[in-house]
């Protein structure tokens, strides 16, 4: 007997969230992007997909797989508009721009990808591929921060010289780079956008590190604002008193607790094929799924066993 076709979230969002679908996802601007120039004219040629190697200058540390996969249903239906930029290494063509586009015509088994040889140095080929990252493949906040940082150590430059070659001030790579002085388990949460640049900013003008994470966790935990934990460091600052105040605490778990919250999360991401974040405390705790677009919502809400 046939049955009811299920209601698709991704068709019909607008009905849960203001302006229905959401602006062009990274992959989507990828492949909708107006070429610089068509891949038959000069500088353009059909390289084989095997020859090309990875940047290993590359700042993205990793790339979701649903949105690969929507990339390569792009470059299937419309084919691939912007070809990728390499350059000569040896018998290979390494990497500047298009890392995704490349994984996708891999995924999509295709032998030979569109691409423009350039000669870059490898200076001009780090920086020309954090631009791309930067302008086209947003880059989360602590990946971009490793991009300076690879650039500042990696060639040897200043903090200026490596703006100027990404086309950014100063003051925003100096930033940027402060990200990294904070602890990995806050970058972590940073990185999976559970806290704001804005929330790590005020973070770092704490300068007790087991007060920073106190205080992270329970910003994520009450979904404190950026406002309500400057005002929580005042109040510290003021009265000389811990970032977790007014008020409680959040007490410390135990080893034993921590190994356990970390094997549920570990659980639940396998199960769901999703981040997932657990935020545990004796009386309460939250949960936190990343999800990355519609169609990704709706397999996760699937595989909770919610129907839309």
């Amino acid at each position: 007997m046939a049955t009811a076709p299920k209601s698709r979230l991704g068709r019909g969002l607008g009905s849960l969230i203001a302006a229905g679908k959401p602006a062009a996802s990274a992959p989507a601007a990828a492949a909708a992007t107006p070429p610089a120039a068509a891949p038959g004219a000069p500088g353009y040629q059909e390289i084989a997909v095997t020859a090309v190697v990875p940047s290993p200058y590359q700042a993205r540390r990793e790339i979701p797989p649903e949105q690969l996969n929507e990339l390569a249903e792009s470059i299937r239906a419309e084919g691939l508009l912007q070809p990728i930029v390499v350059r000569k290494v040896g018998e290979k063509y390494e990497l500047i721009a298009g890392e995704r586009r490349w994984r996708a015509f891999q995924q999509l088994k295709i032998k030979s990808i569109p691409a423009r040889i350039v000669e870059a140095s490898n200076a001009s080929s780090a920086a020309l591929g954090l631009i791309e990252n930067l302008q086209r493949e947003g880059l989360n906040p602590l990946e971009e921060a490793h991009g300076y940082a690879s650039l500042i150590r990696d060639f040897d430059l200043t903090q200026e010289t490596a703006s100027q070659r990404v086309g950014k001030g100063r003051a925003s790579v100096a930033n940027a780079l402060r990200l990294l002085s904070l602890d990995a388990e806050i970058q972590g949460f940073v990185a999976k956008s559970l806290l704001s640049v804005g929330h790590a900013k005020v973070l770092l003008s704490i300068e007790d590190p087991a007060q920073r994470t106190v205080l992270a966790r329970r910003a994520i935990e009450e979904g404190l604002s950026v406002r309500a934990m400057e005002k929580v460091v005042q109040m510290r600052k003021s009265a000389g008193v811990a970032a977790a105040a007014p008020g409680k605490r959040l007490p410390k778990m135990s080893a034993q607790d921590n190994a356990t919250v970390a094997s549920v999360e570990k659980k639940l991401t396998s199960h769901l094929g999703a981040r997932v974040a657990v935020f545990h405390a004796p009386k309460k705790g939250r949960i936190v799924i990343e999800y990355h677009g519609n169609e990704d919502l709706q397999r996760v809400l699937e595989k909770l066993g919610v129907q839309m």
